[in-house]
């Protein structure tokens, strides 16, 4: 069966939360080693977290973002590999990403270019 590539985009409210504490970073990084071992076959990049500087470039201009009226901060992002969406959606659901009701993960299934 053919694999197919799907962009998961890590969505966040904006606004600054209070870090965790020493105990709830290690709680999370042990869900997240799980999910990881769980996954390993469908994880094609682990990407990684976006930092708060960017520009948004379009043909008129450049302007500086992200932009602070968002409701919601893009804060990372991974690439898995899976035969569906269905199968996409199973490998998101149970990772830390969408562990708390404020965080989301937006699946986008990247295009091949036609073979020719």
């Amino acid at each position: 069966m053919t694999m197919k590539k799907y962009l998961c985009v890590v969505r966040s409210p904006s606004g600054k939360c209070s870090p965790p504490s020493p105990s709830q970073m290690e709680e999370m990084y042990a869900k997240f080693n799980a999910w990881k071992d769980k996954f390993e076959a469908n994880i094609f990049d682990m990407g990684s977290k976006l930092g708060d500087a960017g520009k948004v470039v379009s043909q008129a201009k450049t302007l500086d973002g992200p932009f602070v009226e968002v409701k919601e901060i893009i804060g990372g992002y991974m690439i898995i590999e899976a035969e569906s969406m269905e199968k996409a959606i199973e490998v998101v659901k149970e990772s830390p990403g969408v562990g708390s009701p404020e965080s989301s993960v937006e699946i986008r299934e990247m295009m091949q270019p036609p073979m020719e």
